[in-house]
């Protein structure tokens, strides 16, 4: 599978990359980041993949976030897909911001006329990892995971659908129950279809309620004064009820919103937390 570079900038004494590839599973043309730490021009490194929220692309992490400079000191290769498949000629794929274009859910769609590209789910799971390890100086044993939003949401049902594929899984501010929120609600009435049974395996709480693989450290962080935590399409609570027999940890931050700035001031204890496991 070829890859086309689109961009390339030295960054924290790496290089921040961006490049394009077509998509088996997407069937479409994809762009995503990596970033290559400076141990990588020597040594193989982890991989920690990190899945953006709505309306992103894969620009939106490597501009805001500020991965680099604790990638590059825990010698981490950082991979930042988009969000969703993109001019697929769907139609109705952009008429709303929170489905279709840039809301792709990471999940596999099931349901006319979305099933054909909408499979963000294997494309992050499977195809991109290949592709990563194929052309990148990766231990692919060593995978984490990590999100923001709908991309934490992703990054959970991940790391829960695939007992020890991951490493470490964390997120900031996820969708932790999405067939309970509006968002949710809609992304997979549309996705999936109407039987809700359906939705279960993409629901991080019901996921973690019936997981029974290797024991999995979920940073989960979420900040108190955001929007969308108060207007219920969040619900951190169901998660964390279901997680604590398990003992998966949950951080509250007072005073923050969903924005990148929540991200940005604690990017460097997420990519700690990957580091501990990834290096291990």
């Amino acid at each position: 599978m070829a890859l086309t570079l689109v961009s390339s900038n030295k960054c924290a004494g790496g290089f921040q990359k961006v490049f394009e590839h077509e998509s088996t599973e997407l069937k479409c043309k994809m762009k995503f980041a990596v970033y290559l730490p400076p141990k990588a021009e020597t040594d193989k490194c982890p991989v920690m993949y990190w899945l953006s929220g709505l309306t992103c692309t894969e620009q939106n992490f490597i501009t805001k976030a500020g991965s680099q400079l604790g990638a590059a000191e825990h010698g981490i290769i950082v991979v930042a897909p988009d969000t969703s498949p993109r001019g697929c000629n769907i139609e109705g794929e952009d008429e709303s911001w929170d489905f279709g274009t840039g809301a792709g859910f990471y999940v596999n769609a099931t349901q006319d006329p979305w099933k054909t590209n909408y499979r963000m789910y294997a494309y992050v799971t499977e195809e991109l990892p290949k592709l990563i390890n194929a052309n990148f100086p990766t231990d692919p044993e060593k995978m984490s995971i990590s999100g923001h939003s709908m991309g934490g949401h992703g990054a959970i049902i991940c790391a829960l659908k695939n007992p020890g594929k991951y490493k470490a899984v964390s997120a900031f501010a996820p969708i932790c129950n999405p067939m309970q929120c509006p968002w949710g609600q809609k992304a997979f009435s549309g996705y999936l279809g109407p039987d809700r049974s359906t939705w279960e395996a993409y629901d991080a709480t019901v996921l973690a309620a019936s997981y029974s693989g290797p024991q999995l450290d979920i940073l989960i962080d979420q900040g108190r004064d955001d929007q969308f935590l108060s207007a219920s399409q969040l619900l951190p609570d169901n998660l964390i009820a279901v997680c604590s027999e398990k003992k998966i940890p949950v951080v509250f931050r007072n005073g923050y919103d969903h924005s990148y700035f929540f991200i940005y001031s604690f990017m460097n204890d997420h990519i700690k937390h990957h580091a501990k496991y990834l290096n291990a």
